[in-house]
């Protein structure tokens, strides 16, 4: 009788690239929850009244803000970067999958680090011109505070707002349309669609500025929000409600700075 050739078996390493998605959203997470680790603690700064901008001191709130938008985005971005690690293992270089996904998701985080670095210098203008309670805490002045909700709440019923959602929540359209191969299409990808996610969540990202760069509710909350504007089915038709709340928020801030 001939003998059935046995299948060998699967070393730890065989297994291991056998589950490219897992590794892949396990890192993410982990980079998320780092993040959010990072933030929760404080991120290193002091809430004090009078902050003097030093070098060091701006480069420690750029990390802040950095790695605050990490823990904030990274979630939101998980089913394009698990579509995508999918789509690189049927390709021809299946064995970098997931090498090419956290490129991919550098180059996402990439631009989330330029938006931190324009929110950083914001911050330090809110700040040397005294226009907040101290260092990480929401604005003082009603009227600006008023014009930033109105901005994000006219923003939201903009179509450069629609068109950036809808190419962040279809993956499978967004990869058939801008796929590209090799090491710099994965960082270009991930540029790229970070830019899509960019142009759809700034103005929410500035409310920040509104509710307190340390409101760990607030975070919470625009984080959740923005997840779900993104995952959630028929979640992008309540854009116009968040938009009427936002502008009637920023009417109410607006008129009661003039009375006052």
């Amino acid at each position: 009788m001939a003998h059935l050739k046995q299948t060998p078996a699967l070393g730890p390493v065989e297994k291991l690239v056998r589950r490219d998605k897992l590794i892949v959203l396990i890192s993410a997470l982990l980079i998320a929850v780092l993040a959010a680790w990072y933030t929760l603690a404080g991120a290193g700064i002091s809430m004090s009244m009078n902050p003097v901008w030093t070098p060091d001191y701006a480069l420690l709130n750029f990390a802040m803000w950095w790695v605050m938008m990490i823990a904030m985005m990274t979630p939101s971005a998980a089913p394009m970067l698990l579509l995508y690690v999918a789509v690189k293992r049927m390709g021809a270089g299946a064995d970098q999958a997931v090498w090419l996904s956290l490129l991919f998701l550098a180059g996402y985080l990439l631009v989330w680090g330029g938006f931190s670095l324009i929110a950083t210098a914001a911050q330090w203008q809110i700040e040397i011109l005294d226009l907040s309670m101290g260092a990480m805490m929401p604005l003082t002045s009603r009227s600006i505070a008023g014009a930033v909700l109105l901005l994000a709440g006219c923003y939201q019923f903009s179509g450069i707002k629609d068109a950036c959602l809808r190419h962040c929540r279809s993956p499978s359209a967004f990869l058939a349309d801008h796929n590209q191969p090799g090491a710099k299409g994965a960082l270009r990808l991930g540029i790229l669609h970070g830019g899509y996610c960019l142009g759809c969540c700034w103005a929410m990202m500035a409310l920040l500025f509104v509710g307190g760069l340390m409101n760990l509710y607030w975070i919470a909350g625009l984080a959740l929000y923005v997840l779900a504007e993104k995952t959630l089915p028929k979640m992008h038709r309540f854009s116009g409600v968040t938009g009427a709340v936002l502008i009637t928020s920023g009417a109410y801030f607006l008129i009661s700075s003039l009375i006052n």
